[in-house]
């Protein structure tokens, strides 16, 4: 015996199309095959909900069956009424899913339209059932780069070539490890859908000289004997421009200074000085060395 297409649906007899339409996006949702690969019996039960729906989605049709010309399955009740079941025999052929006729709401037209917005289904004229499904656009796949910069650029920024016809932009103050991202960059989509992107992995070559510590930029630099000695106002050479600097006099190596917003994105520059004796230095100072008055002098006691 035929069952019934309100209760395999779920909705009373007094339903309007729009919520016997709600009531089958829901589920076919649920029973649709390929979100139930491992339930095989799932497949039967959206048969039986597929074909419901194109009875009673199919102006035409839901009246004889309310009037009872025709049942569940869409057979003639009376032999003499005449027409044709568009269903075949039963649930189980799928083969017109709807037959000819087209409800101003059901029919193949709005089964298409259904399964197409459920399932991004191609459901074509929905000729011998549903056919193969066709594949939404999908970006393409990404590309990835490692370059090496020098320090001096990952402070300033710049633009870098690669191959493939990629530009990169480094933006000022990128860190080592950072990933850029080249929008476009990248292999082409499928189906239609946009291409992918190019991944660009930023390496820094060390500075023999400066290093970086978060926004802070810390320089060792190196001061003659004589600044060291006197004191005065040098140039100290940035990445982003030089900057003043005065030492002061009985300056040492090891000694800091700090300059703030100098460094990073507003960070400070901390100095250390380095002491740098020119060729010449320890001649002239020879004679000096040789009656210093600081022989108790021990530079490395506490070393340890």
């Amino acid at each position: 015996m035929a069952k019934d297409p309100y209760k395999l649906l779920g909705v009373p007899r007094t339903a309007s199309d729009a919520e016997i339409r709600k009531a089958y996006r829901a589920l076919a949702k649920k029973y649709h095959p390929d979100v139930n690969k491992d339930k095989p019996e799932m497949a039967e039960k959206f048969k039986e909900i597929s074909a419901a729906y194109s009875l009673l989605s199919d102006k035409e049709m839901k009246k004889r069956y309310d009037s009872g010309q025709v049942d569940g399955s869409g057979q003639q009740q009376n032999p003499f009424a005449g027409g044709r079941s568009p269903f075949g025999t039963g649930f189980g052929d799928m083969g017109g899913m709807g037959g000819g006729r087209r409800g101003q709401m059901g029919g193949q037209d709005d089964m298409a339209e259904l399964f197409s917005s459920l399932f991004g289904m191609n459901m074509g004229g929905m000729q011998g059932g549903m056919q193969q499904r066709r594949r939404p656009p999908q970006k393409g796949a990404d590309i990835r780069y490692k370059i090496t910069i020098p320090f001096v650029d990952a402070i300033t920024g710049g633009t870098k070539k690669l191959t493939g016809g990629v530009t990169v932009k480094i933006p000022k103050g990128v860190e080592d490890g950072q990933v850029l991202r080249v929008i476009g960059k990248g292999k082409d989509g499928i189906n239609g859908g946009p291409k992918g992107d190019a991944k660009v992995e930023i390496s820094i070559k060390p500075h023999k000289n400066f290093m970086r510590d978060g926004n802070k930029l810390r320089l060792t630099l190196p001061i003659s004997l004589k600044e060291a000695v006197l004191g005065g106002k040098v140039t100290v050479p940035l990445p982003n421009g030089e900057v003043g600097l005065k030492i002061p006099a009985g300056a040492n190596t090891g000694q800091k200074m700090r300059l703030k917003g100098k460094g990073i994105a507003g960070g400070d520059l901390i100095v250390t000085l380095q002491l740098v004796m020119a060729e010449g230095d320890a001649d002239a100072l020879t004679e000096w060395a040789s009656s210093a008055k600081s022989d108790d002098f021990d530079p490395r006691k506490g070393l340890l």
